[in-house]
């Protein structure tokens, strides 16, 4: 039931994001920062230091690399106001989600890199959060400024990007993106993080 709720509002909120786009930098409530995003950054924050070993479990075809692949998430840098979570695929170590506590709210954003280290084109994407959320999830339509690397790097399609993430402690952690036609879902088991000898 959570779920379908869940499913309900993420579906609203990417058919208003064209209308939103114009204030998309900004904070899209009204209300002040929430204790429900204080408690979704203190989720991320108990699971500081682990790596958790996650699957793909959407269906998109775009996707068939990374069912292939061993995906790890490693909770790293955390602080109450900034987690930092880099996200592998195999030896592809290239992406890291970053979720920071603004006074206005949340805000996550994709930190993306070549091998060498230096910035990816598309780079530092993704989007502030709408409304209060609560402490186990939280929705990020993408932001202006996403919206115009898109537009000036051929990748137009992402402009109505949605992402959530989810955290249940002691359950799942769930990285989600969705747009039209577009759907990917990656989901992390909590239950038993990945040793060093492991990963």
């Amino acid at each position: 039931m959570v779920s379908d709720v869940r499913d309900m509002k993420v579906a609203l909120i990417a058919a208003c994001t064209v209308l939103l786009s114009g204030c998309a930098g900004t904070y899209f409530g009204t209300n002040p920062p929430s204790p429900a995003e204080g408690n979704f950054m203190a989720n991320l924050n108990a699971l500081c230091g682990q790596r958790f070993e996650g699957r793909v479990v959407s269906t998109d075809a775009a996707d068939a690399r990374f069912v292939g692949e061993r995906l790890l998430m490693h909770v790293s840098d955390c602080s109450p106001t900034e987690v930092r979570i880099p996200f592998s695929v195999g030896e592809d170590r290239s992406r890291t989600w970053i979720i920071t506590r603004t006074e206005a709210g949340l805000r996550l954003k994709h930190d993306h890199r070549h091998p060498d280290g230096t910035p990816h084109t598309l780079h530092m994407y993704g989007g502030n959060n709408v409304g209060p959320g609560s402490a186990e999830w939280q929705t990020f339509p993408v932001d202006a400024f996403s919206i115009a690397l898109f537009n000036a790097n051929d990748a137009a399609v992402s402009t109505t990007n949605v992402w959530n993430v989810e955290v249940y402690p002691g359950r799942m952690f769930a990285y989600e993106l969705r747009r039209a036609n577009r759907h990917f879902r990656a989901e992390f088991d909590l239950t038993t993080p990945v040793t060093d000898q492991e990963g």
